[in-house]
Formats: C-alpha cells, structure tokens, sequence
C-alpha cells in the first residue's frame, strides 16, 4: 500500500538527515565519488519538500532549521577558512589588529599570540596563513564572537560561528518572504534557498559568512521596498561590511531612484551610495593604522592577480594566452576581465529596464553572474548570492549551477590538488545551457524546476 503523504515527507526528512550527516561526520573529501554520491543524493528530498510540501511553510521552517542543526557539532571538511575566522577573531580579542599581522610571522618567530595558534595555523596552511586577511569589520565582529565565546576551543569556535550562520538564515527566510508577499510570487520560493543542500552545506556545513551578508541584503531590499532607503543604505553599507560583493551593486540602483524624479533620484542615489561607503568607513576606524590600506587592498588584489579557481572565460582567456605567448597571462588577464564586468554593469545600469522591484532584483542577478563568469576565482560559496537573488527572479540556472557545483571538488581527489578541466567544462556546459535556455525561450513557465 502507498504510503501518505504525512509518511512520504517524514521518511523524505528522515533521509535527509541521514546524509546530512554522514556528509558532516564521515566525509573524506578526497573521494570524488563518496562526495559527489552524497551530494547529489539530497537533491531527491529537497525536490520532494519543494513539490509536495510547498504550502506547508511551518514544516519547510522547521525542516530547513533542522537539517542545519545537523551540522552544529561537526568541524567543516570541505574548507579551511574558518581556521582563518578563528584566528582572527582571538587576534582581536588579544589586542592585536588582524589587518596588518601575519599568521606566517608569528608562527615563523616562535610567537604564539592566541590559544591555538600552531593547530590554528596548521589548518588554514600555508597560502591562508602568509596573506593578510580581507574580511571586512562585520565580519571580524562575527569572529570576535566566537573568541568571546570559546577560546581555547577549536569545535567550540566553530559552534558558535555555526549559530550566527544559521540565526542569519532564519533572518533570510523572514525577509525573503516579505519580499516575495510583496512581488506577488510564491512564498515557497524562499525555500529555493533555505532547503537547498549547497547552501546548507556550504554556509551552515563550512562555515562561510555569505549567509550574513545575505541577510543584510535581503533586509537592505525589504526596507527599500518599504521606500526607507536611509536606512536601506546602512543595512547595505553592513552587508559591504561582511562580503565586498555588494559593492557591484550599487550602480544599478540608479534607474529605481530616478525612475519617477531624475534630478532628485540622482541626488538620492548619490547620498544612497555615500552612506554605504561612509558606513563601512566608520566600521574600518577601529583598525585604522597606516599599513592598514595597502595590506587590506593588497590582499583583495590577490584574488585578482594570483589566485585561478572554477573559473569560466578566464580558463579560456588563460589558454589562448599559453598558445599565444607560451604562459600564464593572469596577470594581465586578471586586469582586462574586471574592466570588463564592469563595462557590462555600466550597460544593464543604463540600457536595461531596471525600474520595478522584480526588474531591480534581475539585474542584481544577471550582473553578478557576469562578474562571476569573468573572474578568475569562482569559489562555490560565492553562487548563494545568485541562489537566493534568484528565487525573487524568473531565472534558475542558479538552481541547476547549485547542483552541477559539486563537479569543481573533483581538485581535492588528486593529489597534490589539481583542477580537472574537463569537469569544469562540463559543469559549465550545463549552466550555459540553462541560461540560454531560460533567456531565450518564449513560452511561459513558472521556472524551469516547475514549482
């Protein structure tokens, strides 16, 4: 006999939480194939909730609450980072401005600033450890919180940056609802987001800090909604503050401000976009010093002359100059692809209707996506801005990059680590694909997963 719908959802979360944790218990990230099983394995589930279970929004809450507190207890096996977070923020708490130390110095001296500081050091490696840090003052707070917290403690760190990620989200789902209520779409989107097992896993799971810049950001969008954009640019100027990337976006405010008055809404944005920047000013002075503005800049150069992750046109750029000049152009290639995105964000600011909300929200989509496609790094964390910009959008093809992501962890299979690129051909072909499919088609349809 067929089992209810009641029974059908509960083994659907009962399996969910199975994998949930094997994932964050008993992952051997070096194998490709136990990972990408399991990764690809919670999609089922998660389709399951967003088909059947889509008018239940108490249920998907408590669910998507759930599966994140999976993670609570386990150390993230899929990124270093938070080593780096830890750090930092027992720096801080030490006295000592994260911004112009080096992990490398101390460890290299013989100087152990903070508890932890060898097992610390060994987990972030090497390349993490002789960088200054670029996270910016928001960010740093979150950090500082888990040394308030627990500091002598690695899994207790770790727990109480987890929290924060998964208290963030809570917020996400409360605002992104709101937004949806207001832009007449299902609120159930927001679970597109919420239940998606990248985001889970790659936010709560490995601890990145995209989850707080969301929030800021979805809350920055709801009360400019609301038309209080005074307050709007704070939150935004906060959201800055965590992730740099939504810098990108304040030129394309400039259609929804000047849409009904040029001269006033110009003014308006000028003001709009001086707050941010004087928010993240005064949230900067704490750690003022005079080697603070060539480390912190020189470290969030590097993203653009050193480092080659995932990437997409840059790959391509990189190959036609190893035909041409015989190597790695990253160089100048990693200056060319930046002028580029933001020729491309001059255009959609100027020449596409971003006038209504959902207008706006697209094209905080479609330019980012440009950035991410023309950069040289493309971390999968980095996709949950598209992934949630996404659910108030038209546009899926974050949804199915969300899926195919898993491909770009095939590098930590080999070692020493190394990039295949024929999977990141591959998983690029499926997002192309989809993009040009969802841009081109002509029929309607309520997206292309048809919840």
């Amino acid at each position: 006999m067929a089992f209810s719908k009641k029974y059908q959802s509960i083994l659907a979360m009962l399996v969910s939480i199975v994998l949930y944790f094997l994932f964050a218990y008993y992952l051997d990230r070096t194998n490709f194939a136990q990972l990408s099983s399991l990764y690809l394995a919670l999609f089922l589930p998660f389709l399951y909730f967003m088909r059947k279970e889509k008018l239940n929004f108490p249920f998907l809450v408590g669910v998507a609450i759930l599966f994140r507190l999976v993670f609570l207890f386990a150390i993230p096996n899929l990124s270093q980072d938070f080593y780096r977070f830890i750090w930092d923020g027992r720096m801080i708490l030490e006295g000592y401005n994260p911004y112009i130390s080096l992990p490398e110095t101390f460890i290299e001296q013989r100087i152990f600033p903070v508890n932890q500081a060898v097992d610390l050091y060994g987990g972030m490696g090497d390349l993490n450890g002789s960088h200054f840090t670029n996270y910016p003052p928001v960010n740093q707070l979150n950090f500082l919180l888990a040394a308030i917290f627990s500091n002598s403690s690695i899994l207790g760190a770790a727990i109480v940056l987890r929290l924060q990620i998964i208290l963030a989200d809570i917020g996400i789902i409360y605002f992104g609802k709101k937004i949806l209520e207001k832009l007449n779409l299902p609120i159930h989107h927001i679970f597109l987001y919420a239940l998606n097992p990248f985001i889970i896993i790659e936010l709560t799971g490995n601890l990145h800090f995209e989850a707080v810049m969301l929030f800021f950001l979805v809350w920055s969008i709801h009360l400019l909604l609301l038309k209080k954009w005074i307050w709007a640019s704070v939150v935004l100027g906060l959201s800055v503050s965590v992730k740099l990337i939504p810098l990108l976006f304040l030129p394309l405010f400039f259609q929804w401000f000047t849409r009904k008055e040029k001269t006033k809404g110009f003014l308006q944005l000028l003001y709009f976009g001086a707050i941010v920047i004087l928010t993240n000013v005064l949230l900067f002075l704490p750690f003022l010093s005079s080697d603070l503005i060539s480390s912190y800049t020189n470290s969030v150069g590097l993203w653009f002359r050193n480092f080659e992750f995932n990437a997409s046109i840059y790959y391509i750029a990189r190959e036609i100059g190893y035909l041409f000049r015989g190597y790695n152009e990253i160089a100048i290639i990693g200056k060319i692809l930046p002028a580029l995105a933001v020729v491309f964000l001059a255009i959609i600011t100027f020449f596409r209707k971003n006038k209504s909300p959902q207008q706006l929200i697209t094209a905080l989509l479609i330019g980012l996506t440009f950035y991410y496609f023309t950069t040289t790094t493309m971390h999968p964390w980095y996709l949950s801005t598209l992934v949630l910009l996404s659910v108030f959008s038209k546009y899926r093809f974050p949804i199915v990059w969300s899926v195919v992501i898993i491909l770009s962890y095939q590098a930590y299979a080999n070692d020493p680590w190394k990039e295949n690129l024929w999977f990141v051909g591959l998983e690029y072909v499926f997002v192309y694909g989809v993009l040009i499919w969802e841009t081109t088609s002509l029929r309607s349809r309520k997206s292309i997963l048809f919840i």
